[in-house]
C-alpha cells in the first residue's frame, strides 16, 4: 500500500512511504495514490510546497497519466466515458476515462456459454482521479480488468489463477507526463511492467510492438 490507512488492517502488509522514507533517512510526501494492487509509477516529493503544485497540475488535468490494462471481452476502437462515480461517503462525483484498444486476442479456451476466451489489450487516460476510477468504469462497461476483486470477474479470475497460477490484478500506471513545478521541464516518468504482467502478455500473445 502506499502508506498507512484504516483499510490496512493486515499487519503484514508493505507500505511504499515507510520503505522510501527508511531508504531515502528523511520524511518523503506522497503526490497521488495507486490501488494496492495496481503497478506501476508512484510520485513522492521532498517539499510540501512542490508536493502541492503537483497535485494542483493533476486536479487541473495538466498531468497527462497513461495506464495499461488487461480486460475482458473484445473491447472497442475507443471509449470516452463520462460517468459519474459514488466514493465512499456516498458523494457522487464527475469521473472522465479515455479508452484505446491496443490488440485483442482469442484463445481456445471455453468459458460459460462461449466456445473460446477473448481479451483485450487496453491503453488508458483517465481524466479525473476517483478512487478505484478505471476499475469502476471497466467493470460499467462490461470489460473488467483480468484479477480485480470486487470489480472483475470471478469466472475469469478463476480461470486465471487455476490455469496460470495469476493472482495479481492487470493494471499497471505505464507513465506520467507533467512540467516539472521548479524548472518548468517537461518530465515523463515510466515504469517497466513487473515479471507478472510480462508473463501474461506473453502467455495470451499480445503484440507488445503496440503498447
Amino acid at each position: 500500500m502506499v502508506h498507512r490507512t484504516r483499510l490496512a488492517a493486515d499487519e503484514t502488509a508493505v507500505f511504499a512511504l515507510q520503505l522510501l522514507r527508511d531508504q531515502l533517512g528523511r520524511f518523503v510526501y506522497p503526490i497521488h495514490r495507486l490501488d494496492r494492487k495496481t503497478s506501476g509509477v508512484l510520485m513522492f516529493g521532498l517539499e510540501k510546497d512542490v508536493v502541492r503544485e503537483v497535485q494542483f497540475s493533476i486536479n487541473e488535468r495538466k498531468v497527462t497519466k497513461r495506464y495499461i490494462a488487461i480486460v475482458r471481452g473484445y473491447f472497442p476502437e475507443q471509449v470516452e466515458l463520462d460517468y459519474p462515480l459514488t466514493n465512499d461517503r456516498g458523494k457522487v462525483q464527475e469521473s472522465e476515462t479515455h479508452f484505446k484498444c491496443l490488440d485483442r486476442v482469442e484463445l481456445d479456451i471455453p468459458m460459460g456459454k462461449h466456445p473460446t476466451s477473448r481479451y483485450s489489450l487496453l491503453e488508458i487516460f483517465p481524466r479525473t482521479g476517483r478512487m478505484h476510477q478505471i476499475r469502476k468504469h471497466l467493470n460499467h462497461l462490461r470489460h473488467p480488468i483480468i484479477g480485480d476483486r470486487p470489480h472483475g470477474c470471478n469466472k475469469q479470475n478463476r480461470l486465471f489463477k487455476e490455469k496460470w497460477n495469476m493472482l495479481t490484478m492487470m493494471l499497471h500506471a505505464r507513465s506520467y507526463t507533467l512540467r516539472h513545478p521548479v524548472t518548468t521541464h517537461e518530465l515523463r516518468l515510466e515504469a517497466d511492467w513487473h515479471n507478472e504482467f510480462d508473463r501474461m502478455l506473453n502467455v495470451l500473445g499480445f503484440d507488445i510492438s503496440k503498447i
